[in-house]
């Protein structure tokens, strides 16, 4: 089973887009050193805490400092976007950098209504999305004689597309489209096994894929002693907490106490929406991780982990990866 890293790209405070940029390349090598299969980033609007807006670009910088590792995106928001532009985009990326580029697609908008409007998009894109796909794996695919657009860079690139989704409609336009799939379940679990049951048993083998490829999402926040990395994961916590409650801004850093910043009555809720978390010592996650994976049999899991210190986010995946079993390259 592959195991791979989702970057958000996180601002810790006091700290800049630059530094945060730069953190996750070294993050990219160091996964690359490792063992993991693919290092992914995600588009995000307007969040003064996450330096992935620009996502392709991001991409590429990324992919010019590593070698083998896969790079791509945990996803584009397809509806901000017109396909033929991402097709050319990702074309480019695949022609300078061969074939370890992907392109997940999701159907949010990763943003709000202000942030639609500033990309001169419409909510409404959100119901062409099956066919914005399809349009999209066509520039991707096969040259194609006779045809007025095509994709210059893209077309014949083939660059693997996965569907991304918190809900049972990506799921079951994966399995309708037969593409690779990829839950978020590290923020939204709460379709997760329903979603998981109607991919599998709904897929339809195609020309993107003979059988399905599920890819389950769970946090990591990883340390020597379980005491510690509790208190590593008060970051990610309250910076949920305050995007939950229309504050975000860049990553806290961790507190000793977290009824200093949460109020009690909010944490069971963010306790629930995180829950597919693995979070304590080696010993602690490699029990947590085995779980969830004999519970859903991921095809690929993909590790996230928002945590304050750079360098303790590193040493928080090393452990995963010693835990999982990778072989260092």
């Amino acid at each position: 089973m592959d195991i791979s890293i989702l970057d958000l790209a996180p601002v810790p405070q006091g700290s800049d887009a630059r530094s945060a940029i730069a953190a996750g390349v070294t993050l990219a090598q160091a996964a690359e050193r490792q063992g993991y299969h693919r290092y992914w980033l995600a588009e995000h609007h307007n969040m003064p805490g996450i330096a992935s807006a620009a996502t392709a670009v991001l991409i590429g910088h990324v992919a010019d400092h590593t070698q083998t590792i896969r790079v791509g995106a945990g996803g584009i928001m397809l509806p901000n976007h017109a396909p033929l532009a991402v097709a050319e985009a990702f074309g480019t990326l695949a022609t300078i950098h061969g074939p370890r580029i992907d392109l997940g697609l999701g159907r949010a908008p990763g943003g709000d209504g202000a942030v639609m409007h500033a990309l001169r998009r419409g909510m409404g894109r959100n119901d062409d999305f099956p066919n914005d796909v399809v349009e999209l794996l066509t520039y991707l695919g096969p040259e194609r004689e006779g045809v007025p657009v095509a994709a210059h860079p893209g077309q014949g690139t083939n660059v693997p597309v996965w569907i991304l989704g918190s809900s049972l409609y990506g799921a079951s336009l994966a399995a309708a489209l037969g593409l690779p799939y990829a839950f978020a379940s590290h923020f939204a679990p709460n379709d997760l096994d329903e979603a998981v049951r109607l991919y599998r048993s709904r897929f339809q083998p195609g020309p993107w894929g003979e059988a399905p490829r599920f890819m389950l999402a769970a946090n990591l926040i990883a340390a020597d002693t379980d005491e510690a990395a509790r208190k590593l994961r008060t970051s990610q916590q309250i910076s949920f907490y305050r995007l939950r409650s229309g504050s975000p801004g860049k990553l806290p850093p961790p507190v000793d106490d977290l009824d200093t910043a949460i109020p009690p009555q909010f944490q069971s809720m963010i306790e629930s929406t995180l829950r597919i978390s693995a979070v304590g010592s080696p010993d602690t996650v490699k029990a947590r991780l085995d779980e969830l994976i004999a519970r859903y049999a991921p095809d690929e899991l993909i590790l996230t982990g928002n945590i304050f210190d750079p360098e303790a986010r590193l040493r928080s995946f090393a452990i995963g990866a010693e835990v999982m079993g990778l072989t260092p390259r």
